[in-house]
């Protein structure tokens, strides 16, 4: 199961398991993020190659405007994906 929740205060809340399967949709709603935003992982529980990419290319469009994705909440084992795939040093990570 994997769900995006869009909070009143536009943060974006991920939800489950943000695996290959949920690519395209999760890509419809980052797609249309167009402003510094914070994504909270304390409900994520996995995220797979498939779901970096999308984060990745959500930060690369927002940074060529001088915006950015603030992470925030992640737990032990997807901070340390984050930081073997190099991610710690592209993206602000609360």
């Amino acid at each position: 199961m994997f769900r995006i929740d869009l909070r009143e205060n536009g943060e974006v809340a991920l939800v489950g398991r943000f695996d290959a399967a949920q690519v395209d949709g999760a890509r419809s709603v980052f797609d249309k993020i167009d402003r510094t935003c914070s994504v909270d992982f304390a409900e994520l529980d996995y995220i797979s190659s498939g779901g970096l990419s999308v984060l990745l290319a959500t930060q690369k469009r927002l940074g060529e405007a001088g915006r950015q994705l603030r992470l925030k909440h992640m737990n032990r084992h997807i901070r340390e994906v984050f930081k073997y795939a190099g991610f710690d040093a592209i993206f602000e990570i609360e």
